[in-house]
C-alpha cells in the first residue's frame, strides 16, 4: 500500500521522481553501507589509521557566538602535516579520500538515474573533487560513504571518514564535536509546503500543523527552541526522521503539512515537485563547512587553502551548473561567503 501511494504521489516527476522513489525503498539499509562511484572502488572504509597522530585541535575560543561560528577556523595552509600524509601513505586502491556525503539530495548530492554510470554529481560532490584533485592529485580518488542527517557528526567523530561535505550548517554546537573549514555556502531556513496550503511561512500559520525536520539538524533545534520560546505556537506538532529526504515524502503522502530546512535544499526540492513551494523569507543566516575530526587541524588548513583557490576558479561554474535554476543569479546564495579566520598559525 505504502509502495502504491508513493508512486501515485510523485507519478509525472520522471527521472528524478524515479529517484526518490528508489531512494525511499533503500533507505532503511543502503545509507548505512560505504558506497563508491564506479571509479571509485577499493577502501576497507573503516576507521582511519593515523590520524589521531595531527597537531591541534579546534576547541572552542572562549564563548561561541552563532554570529561568528563560520568563523571558528584554522587559516589556510598548503602543508602536509600528519593527517594528510595518513592519507597519502593508503596503499594501492586504498589510497583514495574517504567522505561522507548525501546520495539524494537533488543538485547537491545525489545519483541522477538519467546518467549512464549513476555517479554522484551535484554542488557538494564538485567540492569533493576539487579536494581530491589538490590533496591526492587524482579528483576520482575518493571514496564515498553515503551518511543519514543524523549520523554526520559520529561519522567525523569515529573517523569513520575523512570529512563529511553534505550541506552541514556550522553552529556552536557543533564545533564542540567536529572540526570545520571556512564556509563554503550561505543558506538560511526556510518552510516548504504545498502551494495549496493555508501556511504562509515560519509564522503562526504554523499554528495546529505538522512539520518535518531531520534529527539533530539545525531546523529541528530551533523550532524546539522558538516553541518553547512563543516565537511559534505551542500547538506546532514536530516529526523528526533520520534523513532530510523522508520529509519530502512525508509532505508528498500527506502525513506532515510542512518541511523546515536550508533553503538551499528546500528550493531544488521544490524544483523536483512542482506542487510545493517555498513558504516565506528565510529566518535565519547559516553558513555550510565542511566537517572534519577535530585532531586534524593540518587537514582543516588544506581544505581551507583549497577553498581559497576554489572560491576564484570552480566555484561559481558548480553554482551556475547545479543552482542557479533554483536560487537565481543574483541572491546572496549566489557568490561564495568571504572568509574570516579566528584561529591564526
Amino acid at each position: 500500500m505504502f509502495v502504491r501511494r508513493l508512486r501515485s504521489s510523485l507519478r509525472g516527476w520522471g527521472g528524478v521522481g524515479a529517484m526518490a522513489v528508489g531512494c525511499v525503498l533503500a533507505l532503511a539499509f543502503v545509507l548505512l553501507l560505504p558506497l563508491t562511484q564506479s571509479h571509485g572502488e577499493g577502501g576497507d572504509g573503516g576507521t582511519l589509521g593515523g590520524q589521531g597522530l595531527a597537531n591541534g585541535s579546534q576547541a572552542k575560543a572562549g564563548s561561541c557566538q552563532e554570529s561568528e561560528a563560520q568563523n571558528d577556523t584554522w587559516s589556510p595552509s598548503s602543508a602536509d602535516g600528519p593527517t594528510i600524509e595518513a592519507i597519502k601513505a593508503r596503499k594501492g586502491d586504498a589510497r583514495k579520500l574517504i567522505v561522507g556525503v548525501d546520495q539524494n539530495s537533488y543538485r547537491w548530492g545525489y545519483r541522477n538515474p538519467n546518467n549512464s554510470d549513476a555517479d554522484l554529481e551535484g554542488f557538494d560532490i564538485d567540492l569533493v573533487h576539487q579536494i581530491a584533485r589538490d590533496i591526492l592529485g587524482d579528483a576520482n580518488a575518493v571514496i564515498f560513504k553515503a551518511i543519514p542527517t543524523s549520523q554526520r557528526i559520529p561519522a567525523v567523530e569515529d573517523k569513520q571518514v575523512d570529512m563529511v561535505v553534505r550541506t552541514m550548517t556550522i553552529n556552536c554546537e557543533r564545533l564542540d564535536d567536529v572540526a570545520f573549514s571556512a564556509p563554503y555556502f550561505k543558506t538560511g531556513q526556510q518552510v516548504l509546503a504545498p502551494r495549496s496550503s493555508s501556511i504562509r511561512g515560519y509564522d503562526a500559520t504554523l499554528a495546529h500543523k505538522t512539520v518535518c525536520t531531520a534529527d539533530t539538524s539545525t531546523a529541528f533545534k530551533k523550532v524546539t527552541a522558538d516553541k518553547g520560546s512563543g516565537k511559534l505556537p505551542s500547538t506546532v506538532k514536530v516529526v523528526t526522521v533520520p534523513n532530510q529526504l523522508d520529509c519530502l515524502v512525508r509532505l508528498q503522502l500527506g502525513e506532515v503539512d510542512a518541511v523546515i530546512t536550508d533553503g538551499a535544499l528546500a528550493a531544488s526540492q521544490a524544483a523536483q515537485d512542482p506542487t510545493l513551494k517555498l513558504e516565506g523569507p528565510a529566518v535565519t543566516t547559516e553558513y555550510y563547512g565542511v566537517a572534519m575530526n577535530k585532531s586534524a587541524q593540518d587537514l582543516v588548513r588544506r581544505v581551507n587553502q583549497i577553498l581559497v583557490d576554489y572560491r576564484a576558479d570552480g566555484w561559481q561554474a558548480s553554482y551556475d551548473r547545479w543552482l542557479s535554476a533554483t536560487l537565481g543569479t543574483d541572491s546572496s546564495a549566489s557568490k561564495p561567503p568571504a572568509p574570516q579566520y579566528l584561529r591564526k598559525s
